[in-house]
């Protein structure tokens, strides 16, 4: 056994350590041109890794529809049937723009949000109409007016609220002699109001506030 891990007859290492050594170089070579026959590429190739990767992005949820869809305000209150002719007349341009201003906003709890449009004069901008749109399967319903001029409704979170001056005899139209604001919610298929708050500008310290509605 001595002899197989001993010098030669010129000193030299022994020729079966000389075998073993050559073996492992063999064995290595054969491992790389294994590896060369599968493609070579690496982790890139695996199949089952790829496809995963793939099967992920496709899962990945797309996000879900802006509750925002843009309307033509013009159009609504042109054919809406309870608007009256008085404010239909309103509606023409002014200096190459519609006298409206519209808001959007979740007033209704649709799955659309609901539309707020403001009819106002040409000359002084004043709200001569007020009206609110619901989305109902992709028509719009008028479901609010307000048409006692001067009036104009806002989005307040989610409340309406509307609000109505009163000019007494020479007020200027910057400066009425009242202003009443209303707030609504919706409750039960309808705007139901709130509360009330007027404020007296006629008299010092006149600011009011009606108690709200049950």
């Amino acid at each position: 056994m001595r002899g197989l891990t001993g010098a030669g007859p010129d000193g030299a290492p022994g020729g079966t350590q000389a075998v073993i050594t050559v073996g492992a170089v063999l064995a290595a070579l054969a491992l790389l041109v294994a590896a060369c026959g599968t493609g070579g590429t690496g982790a890139r190739d695996e199949g089952p890794a790829h496809a995963s990767a793939v099967a992920g992005a496709v899962a990945t949820p797309s996000p879900s529809p802006s509750r925002y869809k843009r309307v033509d305000a013009i159009a609504l209150v042109r054919q809406d049937p309870s608007v009256s002719a008085a404010v239909k007349r309103e509606l023409k341009p002014c200096s190459g723009e519609y006298p409206v201003d519209v808001s959007y906003g979740e007033l209704t709890g649709g799955s659309v949000n609901d539309v707020v449009v403001n009819v106002l004069t040409c000359g002084d901008l004043v709200g001569v109409g007020s009206y609110v749109y619901r989305n109902v399967g992709g028509t719009y319903k008028n479901v609010f007016k307000a048409e006692e001029s001067p009036v104009y409704a806002e989005i307040d979170g989610a409340d309406l609220t509307v609000t109505k001056q009163v000019y007494d005899t020479d007020d200027p139209v910057s400066n009425p002699s009242r202003e009443t604001v209303i707030t609504y919610r919706w409750k039960a298929g309808r705007f139901a109001q709130t509360s009330s708050h007027e404020t007296d500008y006629s008299k010092a310290g006149g600011d009011t506030t009606i108690a709200p509605d049950n």
